[in-house]
């Protein structure tokens, strides 16, 4: 059997992280079976869905790089095979209408609460062979079995049984004709052979009466593997009043699609101590039976770390293509300064995301309007007037073919033991003169990409500043 999992998100807001988990778990398990992955964008609830986040589902799948091998597929052009199947199931017998208002069904629910009851519906209609009730439009519901149970078969929480006369006949079909979410999916597993299903715990209740269908249309069921919440740090289900948790949003704060793929593998998933996973390492280790069913937490911080460890050590070229993203999102003009390579090179050590190697580096493509104010005070002072023109006068001397990061290295080096100061007190009044701050790059590095004639120009700058401001 050729394994065929699927990513059903609904378009009804952005792909967030627990759906991007649930994506992730399914690729990876279609991966290492060799199997197919299947996208299917569930947007049956016309009020809500919109094309802008369907927009945002696609982009965040191609951002993380979870390509799909068919679809996307959308509910919505399958309209007529879904009133196929609720035919079929009214034909056989498995499904009926319902005339209950929803006056009746609210007066029901109440009573049944004031007796402590489960609040369900009773069947009235069930078994009603009378003439169709005038002055209300009928939901479909399904003939859910009365005697019997449901095992589903979960791979990440053992059996699970489930007796039939737990679940009460769903609606199938609202009161104007569409179909709802459990008839739905049902069909599209059905019909585009999905072997696998993984998806959130919060469907664990749909599965039985998805089964239950299944079997009245004579299909069989697919394999459920019910993937855990992902809680926030305050131990609540993750949402947004806990901050950025949108796929894209963390590819706006400077994330590499790498780390966050790295960090949601690790949330209920673990192969020994192991911490830091490959693409190819995932789709070698991941087996989804080794999900642990229990909720997990989201850290920031761990993430941030991982964020940290592939901006050091992915290849220069992969980090540069996402910075050039955050170059444009900053408004830097390109054509001005280092290329991005070289940047990439020069910050990794010390940047924590894409977006704050982007702000830090404006200084090397354009002009800065004003020097930090805590940074010029300490170090653009009479004191630094000496040594910034020596400074000057040694870069200005190396022909413009010879500078690089070490001839830079030796007139910074001069100057420091001609004024018998150590290296920092040199390079420190040099860096904010260049930057406008007091953190840059290796001043050595800084000074090769900013290059010869603008550092010449940064460092007569700051003389004037000086001069100025001390008459």
């Amino acid at each position: 059997m050729s394994v065929r999992t699927r990513f059903a998100p609904s378009p009804t807001g952005y792909l967030h992280v627990g759906g991007a988990r649930t994506a992730l778990f399914s690729w990876l398990y279609a991966r290492k079976s060799q199997g197919k992955f299947i996208l299917r964008i569930e947007d049956t609830d016309r009020e809500r869905s919109t094309q802008e986040s369907i927009d945002a589902i696609l982009d965040g799948m191609a951002w993380l790089g979870l390509q799909y091998d068919e679809g996307p597929f959308y509910q919505t052009q399958r309209m007529e095979r879904y009133r196929e199947v609720i035919q079929k199931l009214l034909d056989d017998g498995n499904a009926y209408y319902c005339y209950c208002t929803r006056e009746e069904l609210d007066e029901l629910r109440q009573q049944q609460l004031a007796n402590k009851q489960k609040p369900r519906y009773d069947g009235r209609y069930r078994d009603h062979d009378g003439p169709p009730r005038a002055g209300v439009d009928p939901v479909i519901r399904f003939r859910n079995p009365l005697e019997g149970e449901v095992v589903v078969h979960d791979l990440i929480r053992g059996n699970i049984v489930i007796q039939n006369s737990e679940l009460d006949d769903l609606i199938i079909a609202r009161s104007d004709g569409t179909p709802t979410y459990n008839l739905t999916v049902v069909v599209d597993d059905m019909d585009m052979g999905i072997t696998h299903v993984i998806r959130g715990d919060d469907h664990i209740n749909n599965t039985p009466r998805q089964i239950n269908i299944l079997r009245a249309l004579g299909a069989e069921s697919p394999q459920y593997a019910h993937v855990p919440m992902i809680l926030g740090s305050d131990g609540k289900r993750l949402s947004k009043r806990h901050g950025a948790v949108g796929v894209m949003q963390y590819r706006d704060d400077g994330f590499l699609p790498e780390a966050l793929l790295n960090y949601l593998v690790r949330l209920g998933w673990s192969y020994g101590d192991q911490e830091v996973f490959t693409l190819d390492e995932m789709i070698e280790l991941f087996d989804i039976k080794d999900v642990n069913f229990s909720a997990s937490t989201f850290n920031t911080e761990k993430l941030s770390w991982l964020n940290q460890h592939y901006i050091k050590t992915l290849d220069a070229n992969h980090i540069a293509e996402h910075l050039h993203w955050h170059m444009q999102q900053c408004g830097i003009a390109l054509d001005n300064g280092p290329p991005l390579i070289d940047l990439v090179e020069a910050y990794r050590e010390r940047a924590k995301t894409l977006k704050e190697m982007a702000s830090s580096s404006r200084f090397f493509y354009e002009e800065f309007e004003d020097y930090d104010e805590k940074a010029a005070r300490k170090n653009l002072k009479p004191a630094s007037l000496d040594v910034l023109i020596a400074l000057r006068d040694g870069f200005a001397a190396v022909a413009g073919p010879d500078w690089s990061g070490a001839a830079a290295h030796d007139v910074v080096t001069r100057a420091a033991e001609e004024n018998d100061l150590k290296l920092g007190k040199v390079a420190q009044p040099l860096r904010v003169a260049v930057s406008g701050t007091a953190v840059s790059p290796p001043i050595d590095i800084t000074l090769q990409l900013l290059g010869r004639e603008r550092t010449l120009a940064r460092i007569d700058r700051a003389i004037a500043k000086i001069t100025q401001d001390n008459p």
